[in-house]
């Protein structure tokens, strides 16, 4: 077999479907955020950064970078090893800690991220759950959908947000199985918020073990930014909650946060804990001084919210197709993945803003869209500018406007 034809064919079908992705090779300018410098062969140009899950801007806050350069100096870069073997450094126990106190939970556990996270406490549960099943919300993260077909276990998807279709297949279910449903709390690429009391008041019924997904939702909602479950009074009727430290907490890294016998039940048998590196201590001293941080200044909560609605607004009233979101992140509908790409090309090459195209299979085939995130370093000069490179990039690409 010709393997490098292969390959050669299979990246073809990509670019002639349009879905071919280019990476921005982009600096970021430490305390300059939302501006980075984008490296085009021997051409450099400023660009602003519109598309960050650095939703608040942590990942330039000196709180953060002091904290990172004084943990390197004491502990150096690496951790050295595996958490059972060297690699525990007593920076991962503090941030441990503080995650299941921000949680309100016995204990937490710190992953190399988000996404395996997802995919070891999933994968491990189900495996070795007796007789498990696994319902999972229709738009979940491929990270869940990864560790529940990984654990083997017999699944049910139910309908995106749809309680009444989850409780049929719970009910379906033989009495006495045990039962998992995984969902998230804020979805990425449409920005809904999931009905979770609904949701909780079924699996309580049902006796289902609850996993939420609040990866985009730590540190921008709630009065000490735990997420969309603190907002709405409901940690502790969650068994496993699952965050990040790569979004709004501008590090890297993932962790879950439950029972000290869940959490020691997932570190003793989950193998994407136990065969993988642990996080430098400087990250964990990092991700430990934000969310300190974020806790205490709730403000940062406010400007975001406030940021998202201004930009929303603003897109809405230039004739840009905004499509409906509750939450931070504000999607712009295009519909065809060529002329997503175009789109995105064209605000980087004339007006230096940087948007990346969201195309199949992050999100169905036929909604192709940009989706920003604004975040509380975004000023009203920067929207202004957006609007109207977004105004000129439709009319010259004969993108559809709002109606």
């Amino acid at each position: 077999m010709d393997y490098e034809r292969f390959f050669a064919e299979k990246l073809g079908d990509l670019r002639t479907e349009g879905r071919y992705r280019v990476f921005a090779d982009l600096e970021r300018k430490a305390g300059g955020f939302p501006g980075a410098v984008n490296h085009l062969g021997p051409v450099i140009e400023d660009v602003t950064v519109w598309c960050s899950n650095d939703y608040l801007g942590m990942g330039q806050s000196p709180v953060v970078l002091e904290a990172m350069h004084a943990a390197i100096d004491r502990c150096g870069a690496g951790a050295g090893g595996t958490r059972n073997i060297a690699g525990t450094n007593h920076y991962h126990v503090l941030l441990e800690r503080e995650l299941a106190d921000l949680h309100g939970k016995e204990a937490a556990l710190l992953f190399t991220s988000g996404y395996v996270a997802n995919l070891t406490t999933l994968s491990t549960i189900g495996a070795m759950l007796p007789d498990c099943v696994m319902l999972s919300d229709a738009h979940n993260h491929n990270s869940m959908i990864a560790g529940i077909k990984h654990s083997r276990a017999d699944k049910r998807i139910f309908a995106h947000n749809d309680v009444a279709d989850l409780e049929a297949k719970l009910q379906s279910i033989e009495p006495g199985r045990p039962k998992l449903v995984a969902f998230e709390s804020v979805y990425s690429m449409d920005g809904d918020i999931a009905p979770i009391q609904d949701i909780l008041d079924v699996c309580g019924k049902y006796d289902a073990l609850t996993f939420i997904d609040e990866v985009h939702a730590v540190g921008m909602y709630g009065e000490c930014g735990a997420g969309v479950a603190e907002r709405e009074g409901l940690m502790d009727r969650i068994d496993i909650i699952q965050g990040t430290l790569a979004k709004a907490f501008g590090v890297i890294g993932g962790y879950i946060a439950g029972s000290a016998a869940m959490c020691d039940f997932v570190r003793s048998y989950g193998d994407g804990f136990i065969f993988s590196t642990a996080i430098p201590p400087g990250v964990a001293a990092g991700a430990l001084a934000s969310v300190q941080y974020v806790r205490a200044h709730n403000d940062l909560r406010g400007r975001l919210q406030e940021r998202a609605a201004t930009l929303n607004a603003k897109l809405t009233a230039a004739g840009i197709p905004v499509m409906p979101s509750v939450s931070h992140i504000v999607p712009v509908m295009v519909g065809d993945p060529v002329l997503c790409k175009q789109a995105g090309d064209a605000l980087m090459e004339r007006h230096g803003i940087y948007v990346q195209p969201i195309n199949y299979p992050t999100v169905p085939r036929g909604t192709e869209r940009l989706r920003f995130t604004p975040t509380p370093l975004h000023t009203d000069a920067h929207m202004d500018a957006l609007v109207a490179a977004l105004k000129d990039v439709w009319s010259r690409l004969g993108i559809k406007a709002a109606a």
